[in-house]
């Protein structure tokens, strides 16, 4: 399977999830999503045959190893971006806006240059 923006929204979405309330469940990936409920369906199909989750009754959604592997590259990506760009004075929800469509598009390259950059502006 090709790991595309859209798996990668969905994986995090689903660890943030997890974070905030303990739990993902299918309904609560479309509400923050801003999908239907039938995406969703079609989406955790596809991530559960390519072993990205794990659908469980009582807990929801579960991300494996795989899944959690991406999950975790993406909200890093996504809360350093974040936090660069409302420290160059942009709005906190524009910066997260921009920070979710730049995580998937930049190159690991460009990511570890913006954090040494960053690195090296709070050192005393």
């Amino acid at each position: 399977m090709q790991i595309n923006r859209s798996i990668e929204d969905y994986l995090e979405r689903i660890l943030m999830l997890q974070k905030a309330r303990g739990e993902a469940r299918s309904v609560d990936v479309a509400t923050e999503l801003g999908v239907t409920k039938a995406s969703v369906s079609h989406a955790m199909k596809l991530l559960r045959e390519n072993g990205y989750i794990i659908m469980d009754r009582e807990q929801g959604i579960l991300l494996t190893d795989k899944g959690l592997e991406i999950a975790q590259r993406m909200m890093e990506r996504h809360e350093m971006l974040s936090r660069i760009l409302i420290n160059l004075g942009v709005p906190e929800e524009i910066a997260v806006e921009d920070a979710c469509r730049m995580e998937h598009d930049m190159s690991q390259e460009t990511f570890d240059a913006l954090c040494r950059l960053k690195a090296a502006r709070q050192e005393p």
